[in-house]
């Protein structure tokens, strides 16, 4: 399949310039995201706190809840057996 030319270099040449529109896409896209962050931030939200959010939300229930349950499990270890108190909402 390998060939200077032809079929499969320009099969090759199609991969690449796909790859990097793709490329140039993602570039403008991840522009898009960091403006939005700028704008929430602006406003007052906290843009850590929110990708924590963007990241839990990606998790399906299972993986969510061993990931809480772990975190309990290890503040629990580190804080000398004290529970930390529930938060009331």
């Amino acid at each position: 399949m390998v060939q200077a030319g032809g079929v499969a270099g320009d099969q090759l040449r199609s991969f690449i310039e796909r790859i990097e529109r793709l490329e140039e896409e993602r570039k403008g896209i991840a522009e898009d995201i960091k403006e939005v962050y700028a704008g929430a931030k602006a406003v007052g939200f906290d843009t850590k706190i929110m990708r924590k959010v963007i990241a839990i939300r990606k998790m399906d229930q299972a993986e969510r809840q061993e990931i809480e349950s772990l975190l309990d499990v290890y503040l629990h270890a580190i804080e000398g057996g004290e529970r930390p108190e529930p938060v009331s909402e």
